[in-house]
């Protein structure tokens, strides 16, 4: 109960926050016991930790990788304007994107920072890895909401565009602006450094799998520049994480797991049930996605997917169960890397990263035709190729939203039963408008 009131108590400042409140100094917080113990900052942490929100798992609905059932209407009205970019007026019931929910985590982890030097009972390397996972976890969910909410770092002449506000302390008289792109970015690799230096703890038992540890820092290191395209960076904090990483799992063995899945040997960091399972029931694979399979000797077609149903259609398997965690894993790594060398004209370097992750996909068979095929491969189209594999291997994981916006932010065609939707090229709506809800309670982020 005592931990329970602490949360009450910051997080009723943190929502009041972020998702408005006309006299908001006027309300009491609803609990007053403050932490004080490692113990109970750990408690709060793990708290945090837990109200993350399934966030990538909703902007798949805006990707290629999907088709939203028409079956139930409950899930047409929360998915559907979603799915054909209807920001502008969408449906009663849509489900809104994660705004204040990101930031309440935020706020937490900003507790726990300021209040490092007055954690009591607890030994300086628990107290360290406390405000550790904190930074981290303040950087991560910026990344998730600069994501969202501002233009690909990747697109010409954005840098110095505004984009979300960034929220450093807890002080809720604060009246947030928002920050450029660049100042975001920035940001969150000074989170990443901190990180750095106070993480102490290699490896977590598997009960404690959705913490933060030092292969973590290193593998959000390699996304956050792959992201700004900083190439050698990602090299090296692959290639770092990559040393105390575990094993790929092997699909030509019968007893390989479900990479994404938090007992698997890939899992670094099974902490965001990205494809919950009401997104997961209410979506089949799109043929788009199910083309870019090799499907004579493609292993991930049988364990990543359904039987086809009576209408053809097929229901990805990788959700809709907590079991499926994971926010980083072993496969992104090599494919981090392989996209990293081929961006920086090393085909022969990217082509022995790809081929590592796709001689643990394919038949024997299968992969003597796809090592023929990229090995004959250079520059752009190798490009491809990873950029292909990202889509098959880490299809439903929350990355292909994201991947689309850092790249080419391609023209998208989608033929629904309700009609066929366009987005184009470039399309302003690769970026998420902020809600209504919080330019309500805060004009200043309409500047």
């Amino acid at each position: 109960m005592k931990i329970r009131n602490i949360w009450i108590s910051l997080c009723a400042c943190s929502v009041l926050l972020f998702t408005g409140c006309d006299n908001y100094l006027d309300i009491p917080p609803t609990g007053s016991v403050i932490p004080t113990t490692a113990a109970e900052y750990r408690a709060l942490l793990a708290n945090a930790y837990f109200d993350v929100p399934t966030t990538r798992g909703l902007a798949a609905f805006r990707s290629d990788e999907l088709t939203l059932s028409t079956e139930s209407s409950y899930d047409m009205s929360s998915y559907g304007d979603i799915e054909q970019w209807n920001d502008a007026k969408p449906v009663q019931g849509t489900i809104p994107f994660h705004w204040g929910e990101l930031y309440s985590v935020i706020f937490i982890a900003n507790h726990i920072i300021e209040n490092k030097d007055a954690i009591t009972e607890g030994s300086a390397d628990e107290v360290n890895q406390l405000a550790a996972e904190a930074y981290m976890l303040r950087g991560y969910m910026h990344f998730l909401l600069v994501n969202l909410y501002g233009q690909p770092y990747s697109k010409p002449g954005v840098l110095d565009s505004k984009s979300i506000p960034l929220k450093l302390n807890t002080d809720i008289e604060e009246i947030s602006t928002r920050n450029t792109v660049r100042e975001v970015y920035q940001s969150i690799a000074s989170d990443i450094a901190s990180a750095t230096e106070l993480m102490n703890v290699e490896a977590w038992e598997l009960k404690y799998s959705y913490r933060f540890n030092k292969t973590s820092v290193q593998a959000f290191g390699s996304r956050l520049a792959l992201y700004m395209e900083q190439w050698d960076d990602v090299l090296i904090a692959s290639d770092k994480a990559l040393q105390t990483a575990g094993a790929l799992e092997d699909l030509t063995i019968p007893e390989a797991n479900f990479p994404n899945h938090y007992e698997s040997t890939e899992t670094i960091t099974a902490l965001e049930y990205v494809f919950h399972s009401n997104y997961q029931t209410a979506v089949f694979a799109s043929s788009t996605l199910l083309a870019a399979y090799d499907e004579a000797h493609d292993l991930r077609l049988s364990l990543y997917y359904d039987a086809p149903n009576e209408d053809g259609n097929i229901v990805p398997l990788k959700g809709g169960n907590i079991a499926f965690r994971t926010t980083f894993r072993v496969a992104e790594l090599y494919l981090n890397a392989a996209e990293a060398a081929a961006r920086l004209g090393d085909d022969a370097k990217a082509k022995d990263y790809l081929l590592q992750l796709m001689a643990k996909r394919f038949t024997p068979a299968g992969f003597t035709a796809k090592k023929q095929a990229v090995d004959a491969m250079q520059g752009e189209a190798l490009i491809t190729e990873i950029l292909n594999e990202r889509f098959r291997e880490l299809a439903f994981e929350g990355h292909r939203w994201f991947d689309l916006r850092r790249t080419t932010r391609p023209q998208i065609i989608k033929t629904l039963e309700r009609g066929t939707f366009t987005l184009a090229k470039d399309d302003a709506r690769y970026t998420i408008p902020i809600p209504k809800d919080a330019i309500s309670s805060n004009p200043g982020l309409l500047n």
